[in-house]
């Protein structure tokens, strides 16, 4: 048998009533506090990820340049030459203070690392830090053969804004069994008649910290 079920009119409109009822003013302002908060968050972890890998971007950038300028520096005073004006002469040709260096490099970028350069790695000083520039020059001309003209000339600036830059020399001392470590600020390969075992170019980074590079010269001397 069928069941039929009798409703009154008044329980009739209740129930359509209740059906074509729309959202009311305190749920439409609970969805879009609830969206305005989503997309907040969204937006937020967006631009956090933006910034971290820019941060790393710059970072790596960074790290990259001073490898660069580490490498140039690295190549030219490790190929530094004990070079004399004649072989007469036993003095070498190398002239550091604490503010620049000047000596002859087997290392030339002219000619693709090829041939004899003279080389000076020297800090202009300025309000913001010092910049440290490398300026080579070929052919190789020193004392009565500096005054000629022509030849190559190169100019790299390889830093900015180096607080506190200065340059140290490692001296052997007299006995080469001798490993204790004796960095002077200045050297004379005229009167040392060679050159220093290594160069180290010391300054402050960004935090304050001390920051060294040491770069080891392969040929110190010339066998007579």
């Amino acid at each position: 048998m069928k069941a039929f079920s009798v409703l009154s009119p008044e329980h009739r409109k209740t129930l359509v009533g209740r059906g074509e009822r729309g959202f009311t003013l305190i749920e439409m302002t609970i969805a879009m506090t609830l969206l305005a908060v989503m997309v907040g968050v969204l937006y937020g972890s967006f631009y956090l990820s933006d910034r971290a890998v820019a941060k790393a971007q710059a970072r790596a950038d960074l790290s990259q340049s001073q490898r660069t300028r580490e490498e140039i520096l690295a190549g030219y005073i490790r190929s530094a030459f004990p070079y004399r004006l004649s072989p007469r002469d036993a003095s070498v040709y190398f002239i550091g203070s604490d503010r620049d260096v000047e000596f002859i490099s087997s290392l030339s970028t002219g000619l693709g690392g090829r041939g004899m350069s003279r080389v000076r790695i020297s800090s202009d000083l300025s309000g913001g830090g010092a910049a440290l520039v490398l300026d080579e020059e070929m052919p190789v001309r020193v004392g009565d053969k500096g005054s000629g003209g022509g030849g190559y000339r190169n100019n790299i600036l390889l830093a900015e804004g180096l607080r506190g830059l200065r340059f140290e020399y490692l001296d052997p001392g007299e006995d080469p069994r001798n490993f204790e470590e004796n960095w002077v600020n200045e050297w004379d390969g005229k009167q040392k008649r060679a050159l220093p075992r290594a160069v180290r170019l010391v300054y402050r980074g960004d935090r304050g910290e001390e920051v060294r590079w040491t770069f080891p010269i392969m040929i110190r001397v010339l066998a007579p």
